[in-house]
């Protein structure tokens, strides 16, 4: 093996990145602005139950909160309030850069590491349990990123409101009442590895691989006593409570010291933050988080029509499983779903490390799959959904990890890949840029499998990112990682010969077809078409840019020869494989040969994509069929709503909306999406929260620079009337769409550095031009 990476290299690398000041960490805040009023909540976007959650199925009925870094998930019991907090850097493991005896990664908790919870923290009120109270209602205020539950006893009226503050950096539970009531009883906070704690409201500790991590808390109340009280805080007598909690660990995004920074005390700034927040009113710090909240979630709405009086006297799990059960049409539910996926967007995806597997919200310290990075599907799904909806602040944290891990995975692809036992290593014997591993971890470590088409599939993401807001500054960040994975394209390719024929074509060397099949085919259809957008994507950023002008002649050139799929003559379907033979599971979760119908371009059914490829497209994902796991219906739908078809698209959403019992596959009580990893046991996956609501925007307006599509897919059940404002839309542009009785009655581009675009609807078609800022009206486009 050659020498460990130097220092030297990588600071060489994170400085052609920027890595060293991409990624914020756990640190001080500045003083945040306190605004002096909060808007009043719309009910439009309230979630609610009747009942609190059962501590042992928190995954499936926990509410959560997050402010992009913390995330909790709580119980809401009036007696026992429990939250499980987690921080999105409180990893395990580390580079893991030994192979295992095939050449591939380790994948444990130990070597590739994973996610982990970071304290619990426990209120409770012995005299509230929750026998002896009524009226009893938790609520989910999407809108303003509130959990609010409110009960009655003994004629006093008891609420509590719970939150996490981005500005402030902290998790805040606010008990109040009407009616003359008290509170006693204490607060607990725990760490979940073993911790040693010697004071009531904080607690350290450290990882062996280094991480040190902390967390804190603090009590305050009026008309009482709050007292420190051996570990416990207990509070006796008070009209009020507030209990302010923070932590994080020592985690930095910087390759060169190891992802972590040796001079921050987590106990110390955790404590340092709680007694900031503390020095001010309840009321203060929840009007500074709505504000910020709502900065981001008031940018993006949508109505999808108008739900019956009965269904809205439902609370949401009743209404999840009424609409399974009479499969009657809830658009306001269907809506306020699509609302959610933003919601827990805005809560798991600011200022920190990307959502994994399962965002910010564990319920114990041993997540499936390490709640890890998965880059064959993933990782990409999760963020599909921000750009549409508003929400491209939050697509920083995916662009900011994969900048602050490119030194890391371009030495491990420098001295690991070509490793002899690897049977992806390059036939070649040539190797250059970077690729990862299936899944990756906040350390620069892989894990599992090498996945060689990973690097290309990343890199089409972030590009997209740029297609939709047009930010030179993210195309510069960007840009190394597009030129890395192009190298190690150019170094991989094969030259084949088509059999029959003298055509000589560029075609991946081995690899596996996430995630069936053979594991050593060449010229995959999902390398083939990942690496052909690649390729196009950097051509473009070079030219944007005026950089490497010769180097993106050389990519255009391999393009142009690089082998694009056929249809098999045995199937009638696009090959999945350079083979007419079906070589895997026919309805298998994954699309990976139709990544070129979405996320990508290249299959468009609007007659500039041969006949004979989008019918096979079509055949296959028919094949596929119509009932899997959340992200794979998720993706189905995405991939029904390019080809324009309503109907499937819209079942399958429908599929992802109904209710999981035992662990099946589907929408648990809390609406997080629960997988079936076998039979009577289900766990929470986070992708298809996104990946359906993105399905949903991509329904209604379909995007690719030069070109808007209005209401390429609008079922029948949204058709009645609707409104999408504040949609992105590729080239660069937000689009505010009105509909009725299934036509558009009225669009308004603004520009966001987009300058032409063509406009469709059923066969029509205008073209609109504008400079950055401009926006434009049209109306009677269905004329």
């Amino acid at each position: 093996m050659e020498n460990p990476p130097s220092r030297r290299g990588f600071l060489a690398l994170a400085a052609a990145t920027g890595a060293l000041a991409s990624l914020p960490s756990f640190t001080a805040s500045a003083v945040p602005q306190r605004p002096t009023a909060t808007p009043a909540p719309d009910t439009r976007h309230q979630l609610w139950w009747q009942a609190p959650a059962d501590e042992h199925s928190l995954i499936e009925q926990g509410l959560p909160v997050g402010n992009g870094r913390l995330g909790a998930l709580a119980t809401n019991d009036p007696g026992r309030e429990v939250l499980f907090v987690t921080d999105a850097t409180l990893w395990t493991g580390g580079l893991n850069d030994t192979l295992d005896s095939d050449g591939q990664f380790p994948y444990g908790r130990d070597d590739f590491g994973s996610l982990t919870l970071l304290a619990r923290l426990t209120v409770d009120i012995p005299d509230h349990d929750l026998g002896a109270v009524t009226g009893y209602r938790r609520t989910l205020d999407l809108a303003q990123g509130v959990v609010t539950t409110s009960y009655v006893r003994s004629g006093v009226t008891y609420r509590r409101q719970l939150f996490a503050s981005r500005p402030d950096d902290v998790v805040v539970l606010h008990l109040t009442q009407k009616g003359g009531g008290r509170y006693t009883g204490t607060v607990t906070l725990e760490g979940t590895h073993g911790e040693k704690t010697s004071s009531a409201t904080s607690f350290a500790g450290s990882f062996r691989n280094g991480l040190r991590y902390a967390a804190a808390v603090t009590a305050y109340g009026n008309g009482g006593t709050v007292r420190v009280d051996g570990t416990r805080v207990t509070f006796s007598g008070c009209k009020d409570l507030t209990v302010v909690l923070s932590g994080g660990t020592n985690y930095a995004p910087d390759a060169a010291a190891h992802y972590r920074n040796a001079a921050l005390d987590p106990e110390a700034l955790a404590r340092a933050k709680v007694r900031a927040a503390a020095g001010h009113p309840a009321d203060a710090l929840l009007r500074t988080h709505v504000a910020d909240h709502q900065a981001l979630y008031g940018r993006f709405d949508i109505r999808l029509g108008t739900s019956s009086a009965e269904q809205r006297a439902l609370d949401t799990w009743e209404r999840i499983r009424a609409r399974a059960l009479d499969d009657t049409p809830d658009p306001e539910l269907e809506a306020a779903y699509l609302q959610f996926g933003r919601y827990l967007m805005i809560s798991g995806s600011r200022g920190s490390l990307p959502m994994g597997l399962q965002g910010l919200w564990l319920d114990g310290n041993d997540p499936d799959w390490m709640g890890d990075y998965h880059t064959d599907i993933n990782i990409q799904m999760n963020y599909w959904m921000a750009d549409r909806a508003g929400l491209s602040p939050c697509f920083d944290a995916f662009t900011d990890y994969c900048v602050a891990q490119l030194p890391s995975w371009t030495d491990l692809t420098r001295r690991l890949f070509d490793d002899s036992r690897n049977r992806y290593r390059n036939s070649s014997g040539k190797n250059a840029g970077w690729t990862v591993a299936i899944s990756t971890n906040p350390y620069g470590g892989g894990g599992w499998w090498w996945h060689p088409a990973g690097n290309a599939w990343l890199c089409n993401s972030l590009w997209e990112h740029y297609e939709f807001t047009a930010s030179r500054a993210h195309l510069k960040k960007i840009y190394p990682l597009l030129k890395g994975a192009c190298e190690f394209w150019e170094a991989r390719l094969l030259t084949h010969t088509l059999p029959g024929t003298s055509k000589e074509v560029l075609i991946a060397d081995s690899d596996w077809s996430p995630e069936q099949g053979p594991l050593d085919a060449k010229g995959i259809t999902y390398a083939q078409e990942l690496v052909w957008a690649l390729f196009g994507n950097f051509r473009t950023a070079a030219a944007e840019l005026g950089r490497d002008t010769e180097y993106a002649r050389t990519i255009g050139a391999l393009r142009d020869r690089l082998h694009l799929p056929a249809v098999s003559p045995k199937t009638g379907w696009l090959e999945e494989w350079m083979s007419p033979d079906n070589l895997g599971e026919t309805t298998h979760r994954h699309l990976s040969p139709l990544v070129g119908l979405f996320p990508g371009d290249r299959i468009r059914p609007d007659g500039s994509t041969p006949a004979d490829i989008v019918a096979g497209a079509t055949a296959l994902l028919t094949a596929r069929g119509m009932d899997s796991f959340g992200w794979a219906n998720a993706w189905r739908a995405l991939c029904w709503a390019r080809l324009k078809n309503p109907d499937k698209a819209y079942r399958l959403i429908v599929n992802n909306l109904r209710p999981s019992s035992g662990g099946s596959n589907g929408t648990a009580p809390n609406l997080f999406d629960i997988y079936q990893v076998e039979q009577g046991r289900g766990i929470f996956q986070i992708d298809a929260n996104f990946g359906t609501p993105a399905a949903a925007v991509e329904m209604l307006l379909y995007s690719r620079p030069g070109r808007l599509e209005l209401l390429p897919a609008l079922p029948e059940a949204w058709a009645a009337a609707g409104s999408l404002t504040g949609a992105g839309a590729r080239g660069g542009f937000v689009v505010d769409l009105r509909w009725r009785d299934g036509k558009p009655t009225e669009v308004r581009i603004r520009s966001i550095g987009g300058t032409m675009t063509s406009v469709g609807y059923a066969g029509t078609s205008r073209t609109v031009r504008l400079e950055p800022g401009e926006s434009v009206t049209l109306k009677d486009l269905a004329r």
